[in-house]
């Protein structure tokens, strides 16, 4: 591994902290962009969320650094 190269700071969600009734246990890991994106199919296919503006905002808020 080239450790010279610089590192992006990963973002993380974690499903664990969101209200849910289903107690899912993802965690998802990785670019800001990249977890919006996947979290937000993840919110929307396993949760039944709306695919809006306002749910991709609220996943970036929600967003830790690993």
């Amino acid at each position: 591994m080239d450790t010279s190269t610089k590192t992006t700071t990963r973002k993380v969600m974690d499903c664990r902290k969101m209200p849910s009734e289903k107690n899912c246990s993802l965690t998802i890991a990785g670019t800001e962009e990249e977890v919006v994106k996947v979290a937000s199919w993840h919110a929307i296919n396993d949760h039944g969320h709306t695919d809006t503006p306002q749910l991709r905002e609220d996943i970036k808020r929600s967003l830790e650094t690993e």
